[in-house]
């Protein structure tokens, strides 16, 4: 891909998108930690001073893609939850069913998962405070549309549903780090089955740790 210079504002947003694009590709082949500036300027056919000009490092060019996986995400999960989720049903049946639906829709979204899990360690680092401000509103803005989201189908969650949500972001980001295994461990399971007794594929972790955190913040009784 080659480029002339940007000379408008609708040239830049068309290198900016280009950016975009090219790393939401390379996050297709590759994890978060391995995708570089250096490649990225390379896949998208400019000059690494000159990627720099439209984002201030490869954490701000992947801060936003966050962002745009996660609004899409979300669009998604709310098809899935007015689909599976019983209107009408007990409170811990719909909690029971959110769970799996939550679960099994975030281990789908490798990429995602691998962003939540590098957002404090690693992407909310090596940025600007003006960058992070402007995340920070956008994340704050998909938090609340996820919790309006979760309300809508347990509304016993009130005020707790933007905790839960947060939780669960947190908890997929860090579970998706386990799975799959290494090769080593997986060699070790196979030797010694019971080494491996406390391992469970993504969906199964996640949900796990949904219904934990639901029990925890909804009502009883």
């Amino acid at each position: 891909m080659s480029f002339h210079r940007a000379r408008s504002e609708e040239q830049r947003e068309v290198r900016r998108r280009a950016i975009l694009d090219t790393a939401a590709a390379m996050l297709d082949e590759m994890s978060v930690a391995e995708l570089s500036l250096n490649g990225l300027s390379r896949r998208v056919g400019l000059a690494k001073s000159n990627v720099l000009r439209y984002f201030e490092s490869r954490e701000a060019v992947l801060l936003e893609l966050q962002d745009v996986f996660m609004g899409s995400w979300l669009v998604e999960l709310a098809d899935e939850l007015a689909s599976e989720i019983e209107a009408k049903a007990a409170q811990d049946v719909r909690a029971g069913q959110l769970a799996e639906v939550l679960s099994r829709s975030l281990a789908r979204e490798v990429v995602l998962c691998d962003l939540f899990g590098a957002q404090g360690g690693v992407l909310e680092r090596n940025v600007s405070v003006e960058v992070v401000k402007r995340y920070k509103r956008a994340y704050l803005a998909r938090l609340a549309d996820m919790a309006d989201l979760m309300c809508r189908h347990l509304p016993e969650l009130g005020e707790n549903a933007q905790l839960f949500c947060l939780m669960s972001l947190l908890s997929a980001g860090a579970l998706a780090a386990y799975v799959p295994p290494p090769p080593n461990l997986v060699a070790v399971y196979a030797d010694e089955p019971a080494l491996g007794a406390l391992h469970m594929e993504l969906p199964d972790a996640l949900r796990v740790a949904f219904t934990a955190s639901l029990v925890g913040v909804l009502p009883r009784g």
